[in-house]
């Protein structure tokens, strides 16, 4: 296999997660999308052009990148993603 054809290593390990949540319509947030390698790079291109704020997490992207697009995140998690959307807020406030 061509060296050059391989993507880089960092890429194939990226994962993203885009997250919605809409406490009028929603119990809980919601898997947007996501991706690994170059999907992922692509949802976090876009979340800086929409100037969409980022949260790094690995172990939390972990957990959520099993959930399927559209399901809400299970009650386990609920606690990790409000550290989350407050610092989403904080970030919010500042701007």
């Amino acid at each position: 296999m061509n060296p050059k054809s391989q993507p880089p290593a960092t890429a194939a390990r990226k994962q993203a997660v885009a997250m919605r949540y809409n406490s009028d319509q929603d119990a809980a947030p919601r898997i947007l999308a996501k991706g690994k390698g170059t999907i992922a790079e692509r949802i976090l291109a876009l979340a800086e052009e929409h100037a969409i704020p980022l949260h790094r997490d690995d172990d939390l992207v972990t957990l959520l990148s099993v959930l399927e697009v559209d399901a809400e995140i299970p009650p386990r998690l609920y606690h990790a993603m409000a550290e989350v959307l407050a610092h989403i807020y904080r970030i919010n406030r500042r701007g």
